[in-house]
């Protein structure tokens, strides 16, 4: 099934999305110039989710990926309340007694974020009472436990991610008389979602992650080459240093079958993960939830069965892991991305390709052939297709896109192959998921200039 050009680009470009941050008085005062973003499904519906906002009684912008596994219903929970329990842990004193005054007086209330959504970026209008509920009594906690103490940003992250986890599992047990959202929190709190989430300030860049979407650092080398810096973590097998926390955080008479088969008790590959109550409620609680829970969750095998060796629950935490980086000018960008991305491409080359993009310059790298026997006809044929690219220069006006070409159409050569990218994107549903995971990518454009003027000032 062949596609042509023009229908593998609208396939590409059906999600992606630009924002440009104002400039003031042809000023620009923000550390980050605008973003794109952009996914490609290979799940029918897609468990990725995305979401951007700027903080409104704060400074800084807010950027996130969560991946969704068991089904999209809790990534798109996280999706649409994370941001909120962030900007709330944030906020000063005097602005959330400033709110909590105008809900009980039913006033207006003050917009804590402005959100840069693409179309397609759902909100569950059913559930924004229960949802708004859950994030008041949060707050209202937060004016009662005032310490007078400005809030240290990583602080603020950890114990959103932490507070936002608890009311998906409290929200789950206490059910609601409202059958559609007895089974919406239930939903979400059985299936489960990895998030990685960005807030910069200035030139504080703080990454908050939980799971394995990644955030990496695209940094421009004085020689004008690009170098890649992780500024996350993955929680899964190949991180050492999580196996050991599990470990530590269970008796040593579990030690063997906590991770199996490079999985959380043989079954998750995240070790750390919004949700996925079944890792952390005890079997009593499971059982009594789904006992009393709505028809469709008993129908509903995964919420049956009982991870085996569950001895000592909790297995599971979304507490993120925060690291801070001081942005510098040679910053140019950050990428944030779902598993899906990194599981295809190095993040070298990941900076590298928006890198070369964004500065629209391609270094031309001496044609490597790695150990192939290449005729001189195809030889002809990688030179020729180098010639076609830099005239098209870059045909894609997202980087996010401009990524996903790469990820799903490199070839052996490290470039994008027309005919692969066309059997890729046309494999049905059914099959797609055998060959790649969904991919969700935001890039963050920085501003080498305000940020070098920041760096002058302190």
């Amino acid at each position: 099934f062949y596609l042509t050009p023009p229908q593998v680009n609208s396939i590409l470009k059906a999600n992606e999305y630009s924002f440009k941050v104002p400039e003031f008085d042809g000023k620009n005062v923000s550390s980050v110039l605008g973003f794109d973003s952009n996914q490609l499904p290979a799940n029918a519906p897609i468990e990725d989710r995305r979401s951007a906002a700027t903080c409104l009684q704060t400074r800084g912008m807010l950027l996130g990926v969560f991946d969704g596994h068991a089904g999209c219903a809790c990534a798109q929970a996280v999706s649409e309340r994370l941001f909120y329990y962030i900007a709330v842990s944030l906020l000063p004193h005097e602005t959330l007694l400033e709110i909590e005054n105008a809900v009980e007086s039913g006033r207006a209330l003050l917009p804590i974020l402005q959100w840069h959504k693409h179309p397609n970026d759902y909100f569950s209008k059913e559930a924004s009472k229960l949802y708004f509920n859950s994030l008041r009594t949060y707050w209202q906690e937060l004016i009662d436990l005032n310490s007078g103490e400005t809030t240290d940003v990583k602080e603020a992250l950890i114990n959103a991610f932490k507070r936002l986890d608890n009311d998906i599992s409290l929200e789950a047990q206490v059910g609601d008389p409202n059958s559609f959202l007895n089974y919406l929190v239930l939903r979400v709190a059985f299936s489960g979602a990895t998030a990685c989430v960005a807030h910069v300030d200035g030139v504080d860049l703080h990454i908050a992650n939980t799971g394995d979407s990644r955030a990496v650092l695209g940094v421009q080398e004085e020689d004008g080459s690009w170098s890649a810096v992780n500024l996350s973590y993955d929680h899964n097998a190949q991180n050492e240093h999580e196996v050991e926390r599990v470990k530590m955080e269970h008796p040593k008479s579990e030690e063997k079958s906590l991770v199996k088969q490079d999985r959380l008790l043989g079954l998750l590959m995240p070790f750390r993960a919004f949700g996925d109550v079944k890792f952390k409620w005890s079997i009593e609680l499971q059982k009594r939830v789904v006992e009393s829970g709505p028809d469709q969750l008993n129908d509903n095998e995964y919420t049956k069965f009982i991870p085996p060796n569950y001895h000592t629950p909790p297995y599971l935490t979304a507490e993120p892991e925060v690291i801070h980086h001081k942005l510098r000018p040679q910053d140019k960008f950050l990428v944030l991305a779902t598993d899906g991305l990194w599981e295809t491409m190095h993040r070298q080359d990941v900076a590298r390709i928006v890198g070369e993009y964004l500065t629209g310059v391609h270094h031309q790298q001496p044609i490597a052939v790695g150990g192939y026997k290449v005729t001189l006809g195809q030889m002809h044929g990688l030179l020729t297709e180098r010639r076609a690219r830099i005239s098209s220069v870059f045909e894609d006006q997202n980087a996010a896109t401009h990524l996903i070409r790469h990820a799903v159409g490199n070839n052996e050569f490290g470039t994008v192959d027309h005919e692969r990218l066309s059997k890729m994107l046309s494999l049905p549903e059914e099959l797609a998921r055998m060959y790649r995971d969904d991919i969700t990518i935001i890039v963050v454009q920085f501003n080498s200039h305000v940020i070098g003027a920041c760096q002058n000032e302190e």
